[in-house]
């Protein structure tokens, strides 16, 4: 497995994401731009991102807040995620930035293109779908679901798989209703996918015998939405993942 920084900007800041492979790549691959949670590019994503690129693709782990910065406890990721997320067009245009860095990469297909988020970062993955970019496919793992123009998810042109913790209590059942009901005057192709008993950051092992207030991880809800996704993968790329 290959990681190398990948420097690339937007109009706001110098950005550090990770790219991921294999390294066996000989001909341009499906990418994936992987959104981390609102710590920044951590453990978890980067583990995320080798097991993706191991199936075949050419990873993205993005830099939500310029020069690879991450938070070293939870009250900074707060506050940085909420200083991103204050201005709706300067947190698509660093997703945007991502997502342009990994199609103009010579390993990647630029026609065949994927966001996949956790947390905070499936937030972003979704806010990424919502300007229209040319994906095929988007994955949200217990991201949240703000609502502040409600109106663009008519722009999404990728496939929507939503992967939710039906005991989340950070993002309640009545916003992922709200989510459906928006989605429902598209013509998008979405799926919302709630899992019994699992609560926020459901995929993140590294919750295992920690005490972080309402997360925990779930081994059978991390494995069905690991799977779902690679469902959707494999219909949107016409690949054979499982």
């Amino acid at each position: 497995m290959t990681r190398t920084i990948l420097a690339y900007r937007d109009r706001a800041a110098d950005l550090q994401g990770i790219l991921v492979t294999d390294g066996a790549a000989s001909t341009p691959r499906p990418g994936i731009v992987l959104f981390p949670d609102a710590r920044g590019i951590g453990t978890h994503a980067i583990a995320r991102a080798e097991q993706l690129a191991a199936l075949g693709f050419v990873v993205l782990v993005a830099d939500l807040y310029g020069g690879g910065r991450t938070a070293p406890d939870v009250p900074r990721a707060i506050e940085l995620m909420n200083g991103l997320r204050a201005d709706t067009s300067r947190w698509r245009e660093r997703a945007q930035a991502a997502c342009l860095a990994l199609a103009g990469h010579d390993t990647v297909d630029a026609t065949k293109l994927a966001a996949v988020g956790y947390c905070f970062g499936g937030t972003t993955a979704l806010e990424l779908a919502r300007t229209g970019a040319e994906l095929a496919a988007v994955v949200s793992f217990h991201g949240g679901f703000p609502n502040e123009r409600p109106e663009d998810a008519a722009s999404m042109k990728a496939r929507v798989l939503v992967c939710h913790g039906a005991a989340d209590a950070l993002v309640s059942l009545t916003q992922l209703a709200n989510f459906a009901r928006d989605m429902r005057t598209t013509s998008v192709d979405w799926q919302a996918h709630v899992y019994g008993g699992a609560a926020h950051g459901f995929t993140n092992p590294e919750l295992i015998g920690e005490s972080v207030p309402n997360h925990a991880y779930h081994a059978e809800a991390d494995r069905r939405s690991w799977t779902a996704m690679l469902g959707l993968f494999e219909e949107a790329f016409g690949m054979k993942l499982r």
